[in-house]
């Protein structure tokens, strides 16, 4: 029964880390770009939940909304005076332009906020329940289903709208979807505010059960390069069920170890896939 709990409480968990993934994974899939920023952003939603609730008292609960809908225009301005002048370029360009964003954003949260750990207090995160002999967070509960409520109209988007279809003919063939009348830099920019904007809302859901200070997004920014990695790179539905499948191995390892040995698994899990399936679970091989 100790183990089901343990993994009742990765799963919680791992749906935060699934909404996570799946921004970097969009942007990766479509644009080839490795968002060393995405945490980052993840940290200004978290702020932005944090002052909409102090100052104007916005729960973040149907906060995140708007959250998101903020850090998805900030993505979206960054990708136009920035990314785009990188796209097409050298790796080592690419890696050095969101390397230098998150820093930026990072020592101007510490300029603006200090580095003082800051949380909210929520009726709701303390308050438990009980699925049979199972025990569970209400917080992490509603965090939980708020986050696959968010990534299945994710998916469902991706899957059914028009501007999902042209994301999803950009990642497949840049080269071949502007023949289609795709406007490729359009949908580029998109994509990378949706990303960005997935961060946002899932920093905003993490609010009411976690800290935030400037420094809260790195741990999350290799959490979520881990499950690309493991759900294969671009991949939607493997980000979503690597997240789950990382939270519940961080479960089993607090539980049967110790909560500090949860990030030294991360770089296992990681290893291990690089060695053993290093296209994912839901990637394909290179011809």
């Amino acid at each position: 029964m100790a183990t089901l709990q343990a993994i009742l409480n990765g799963l919680l968990v791992g749906g935060i880390y699934a909404l996570i993934a799946m921004g970097m994974a969009l942007v990766f899939g479509v644009m080839r770009l490795v968002n060393f920023a995405h945490g980052s952003f993840l940290m200004v939603g978290m702020y932005l939940a944090f002052f909409g609730y102090t100052l104007l008292r916005i729960n973040p609960y149907w906060g995140f909304v708007l959250v998101g809908g903020a850090l998805f225009l900030i993505g979206f301005g960054i990708y136009w005076l920035f990314i785009r002048r990188v796209m097409g370029q050298s790796d080592f360009l690419q890696i050095l332009l969101t390397e230098g964003i998150s820093l930026c954003l990072v020592g101007g949260a510490q300029l603006l906020f200090t580095g003082d750990y800051r949380s909210i207090s929520l009726p709701l995160a303390d308050r438990t329940a009980n699925a049979g002999a199972l025990n569970f967070n209400v917080a992490y509960a509603v965090s939980f289903a708020i986050a696959l409520l968010g990534a299945t109209c994710m998916y469902l988007y991706m899957r059914y709208t028009e501007m999902g279809r042209a994301i999803r003919a950009v990642a497949q063939n840049q080269g071949v979807a502007p023949l289609m009348g795709i406007r490729v830099g359009w949908v580029s920019g998109i994509s990378f505010a949706f990303g960005v904007a997935c961060a946002g809302a899932a920093g905003a859901l993490l609010l009411p059960v976690f800290y935030v200070n400037p420094t809260v997004g790195g741990p999350y920014n290799l959490k979520s390069f881990v499950i690309v990695v493991l759900g294969g790179m671009g991949s939607l539905e493997g980000a979503a069920l690597g997240g789950l499948l990382l939270g519940v191995t961080e479960g089993l390892t607090a539980y049967y170890w110790e909560d500090s040995y949860t990030q030294v698994v991360d770089f296992v899990v990681f290893l291990a896939v690089l060695l053993l399936r290093p296209q994912g679970l839901f990637g394909k091989k290179a011809p």
